[in-house]
C-alpha cells in the first residue's frame, strides 16, 4: 500500500484523480449526471499542469535532490512522457466533445494558471509573476481549483441549455475555495524553509509556523459552518461535514509531528477524492 501511494503521489496521478473527484462532486451536489469529456478534460489538464510544473523545475543534479519525490520523478522521466503524452492527446479529443464556450472558458482558466509563475504583472518596480505576490499563493491555487471543478461543468451545462440554480452553483465554489484552502495551506507551512530560499512569501512565512495552523483549524471550522447553511439536501451535508472530521485527524498527526513529514501531507491529496466517495457512499446508503 505504501509503494502504492508514493506511487500515485509522484507520477501526479493522484492529485489529477482528485480533480475528477471534485468534479463529479459538483455534478453530484448539482444533481446533474457527470459528463464524461468534462472528467477527461479535468484528468489530463490537471495531470499535464503539474508534469510540466516538476520538468521545467528539473534542478541541476536531480539525482542528489532531497526530496525523494524528484528523485523518483527524474529517476522514471520515461512516465512522465508517457503519460504527458496520452494526457495531451486525452485532452485534445476530449475538446470536440464539450462547447466551444467550455473551451474558451478551459483557455482562461489556463492563463490564469500560467500567469502563477511568468512575469506579467508590475510590483513595486519591476515585473514579476502572481507567485512573487505575497501571501497570494495558496488562495491563487484554491481559485483555479474552484474555476476548475466547479465552474467547467457548470460553463458546459449552461452552454448546452441546461437549467442552473446560480446560487447553489456560486455558493459551491465558494466553499471549494475554502476546502482548497484547508487542503493547501499545509503544504505551505511544510515548505516554509524552501520557499524561503527561493524568496516567496507564502501566508505561512508571513503569518509564522503557529499562526498559519491556527488559520488552517479557523478555515475548517469556517467550512464546517458554509456546509451546515448550505442549500444541500442533509445527506450531503453529513458527507462533507465527516470529510472535515478525517481533515482534523490528518491535521493532528501532520502538526505534532516534530519533524516535517514530506509524504504524509499528501494524504490532503487523497482527501479531495475521499469527500467524494463519502458523500456518493451516504447518498447511496440512505
Amino acid at each position: 500500500m505504501q509503494q502504492l501511494y508514493r506511487f500515485l503521489v509522484y507520477s501526479n496521478l493522484l492529485i489529477a484523480l482528485a480533480a475528477v473527484a471534485q468534479c463529479l462532486l459538483t455534478y453530484l451536489i448539482l444533481d446533474r449526471s457527470p459528463h464524461v469529456a468534462i472528467l477527461a478534460i479535468e484528468f489530463a489538464s490537471t495531470l499535464l499542469l503539474y508534469n510540466v510544473s516538476l520538468y521545467i523545475s528539473k534542478p541541476k543534479n536531480p539525482e542528489t535532490s532531497p526530496f525523494e519525490r524528484t528523485r523518483w520523478f527524474f529517476q522514471h522521466i520515461w512516465l512522465f512522457w508517457l503519460t504527458s503524452s496520452i494526457a495531451f492527446f486525452g485532452l485534445l479529443f476530449s475538446l470536440f466533445y464539450v462547447h466551444w464556450t467550455t473551451v474558451a472558458f478551459l483557455g482562461g482558466v489556463g492563463l490564469v494558471s500560467l500567469a502563477y509563475g511568468f512575469p506579467l504583472f508590475g510590483f513595486r518596480g519591476r515585473k514579476v509573476g502572481l507567485r512573487q505576490i505575497p501571501g497570494l499563493k495558496v488562495f491563487h491555487i484554491a481559485v483555479i481549483w474552484s474555476l476548475s471543478g466547479v465552474g467547467l461543468p457548470v460553463v458546459e451545462m449552461w452552454a448546452n441549455g441546461d437549467s442552473i440554480d446560480w446560487y447553489v452553483a456560486n455558493y459551491l465554489g465558494v466553499i471549494k475555495i475554502v476546502f482548497l484552502l484547508i487542503c493547501t495551506l499545509p503544504f505551505d507551512i511544510r515548505d516554509m524553509k524552501q520557499d524561503a530560499l527561493y524568496g516567496l512569501k507564502t501566508l505561512p512565512n508571513m503569518l509564522g509556523e503557529f499562526r498559519a495552523k491556527q488559520m488552517c483549524y479557523l478555515l475548517l471550522g469556517l467550512h464546517a459552518i458554509l456546509v451546515i447553511f448550505a442549500p444541500y439536501v442533509l445527506m450531503i451535508k453529513i458527507g462533507l461535514l465527516l470529510t472535515n472530521f478525517f481533515v482534523l485527524l490528518i491535521y493532528g498527526k501532520l502538526f505534532r509531528a516534530t519533524v516535517s513529514s514530506y509524504e504524509s501531507v499528501y494524504l490532503l491529496d487523497a482527501v479531495l477524492v475521499l469527500q467524494y466517495v463519502v458523500v456518493a457512499v451516504i447518498i447511496q446508503i440512505y
